[in-house]
């Protein structure tokens, strides 16, 4: 058994491969369908390409609003459609779980595979966490160029379309994307305050509803978004402070929130019996559990501390 155990991770690691290439690497379709640019039908299609096809049509109707969402890889800035990201989790998942079953058997295995997927979400939510902070910490900026191009006498939308052109990412994204929706007949206040909840920015909101008063009762909008801009930038100034004065604590948190599974894993690699006493018996599932919970509590408590909202 211990000698076809290599011989089974070679080849799950060689089939994780062959499926990465396949099907996450594979060229991208065309924009124009299949049916318009081969009326005839598509007589070059394989056993395998028709396979592979299948595999992703199925992902991408299970996938749904799931943790991998299309929606959670926008917001993090991914261009990936959400069944290529599934099936590289899918893979990264097979490859440490195989690692794990060969370093210190199954329950280092399962562990392994579980962080796969909980790194990936964990990997997305802070991909969005830093893509909304950039797009914060522009906002003073791009507020500029729109009131400088209100103030040369374009419309709000064609500023915004110049701040998108002339912004950097993730503005220039988010600023591209409510021209489109403006252009193709949503209401741009709408667009507005959907981008500000996307982002979560309060900021962006305020922007939205001064918007959206000065179309109601008129004035000068370009004064209204230099106070507001502003506003904004002393904002910014007090978040880098608290941000400075919360790091020792967040960093600390973060230590003791990765010690207990570092020390446990480490014992699965060095002594894989030191820890088979939680698994095999009820009262260690218990105190297993009575662990997660009190890190849960601990964490939600450690996390109230560091995070200031003013």
């Amino acid at each position: 058994m211990p000698a076809i155990l290599p011989i089974a991770g070679f080849a799950l690691c060689l089939a994780a491969l062959t499926v990465v290439l396949l099907v996450v690497l594979r060229p991208r379709r065309s924009a124009v369908s299949v049916d318009r640019r081969r009326p005839f039908g598509d007589t070059s299609r394989t056993a395998l390409g028709s396979l592979t096809d299948s595999t992703v049509a199925v992902l991408e109707r299970t996938v749904g609003g799931g943790p991998y969402s299309r929606s959670k890889l926008e917001d993090a800035g991914l261009r990936l459609p959400p069944s290529n990201f599934l099936i590289l989790v899918i893979a990264a998942a097979a490859v440490l779980g195989l690692s794990g079953l060969l370093l210190g058997g199954t329950g280092l295995a399962l562990v392994l595979a579980l962080a796969a997927a909980v790194g990936a979400w964990a990997a997305l939510t802070v991909l969005a966490d830093r893509r909304r902070t950039k797009f914060d910490q522009q906002l003073g900026d791009n507020l500029m160029l729109i009131s400088g191009g209100l103030r040369a006498g374009h419309s709000v939308v064609a500023a915004i379309d110049a701040a998108a052109r002339e912004a950097p990412v993730p503005s220039s994204e988010e600023f591209a994307r409510i021209v489109n929706e403006a252009r193709i007949g949503r209401d741009l206040e709408a667009a507005l305050a959907d981008t500000a909840h996307r982002m979560k920015s309060e900021d962006f909101a305020w922007i939205s509803q001064a918007i959206q008063i000065n179309r109601e009762v008129g004035g000068d909008l370009a004064e209204v978004l230099d106070h507001v801009g502003e506003t904004i930038r002393e904002r910014g100034e007090i978040k880098a402070q608290v941000k400075a004065l919360s790091a020792e604590g967040k960093l600390s948190a973060l230590i003791l929130m990765a010690l207990p599974f570092g020390i446990a894993l480490m014992l699965m690699v060095v002594n894989p019996q030191y820890l088979s006493a939680l698994t095999t018996h009820v009262l260690g599932w218990v105190m297993l559990a009575v662990g997660a919970v009190m890190m849960v509590i601990g964490g939600l408590w450690m996390r109230k501390i560091v995070q200031i909202k003013f």
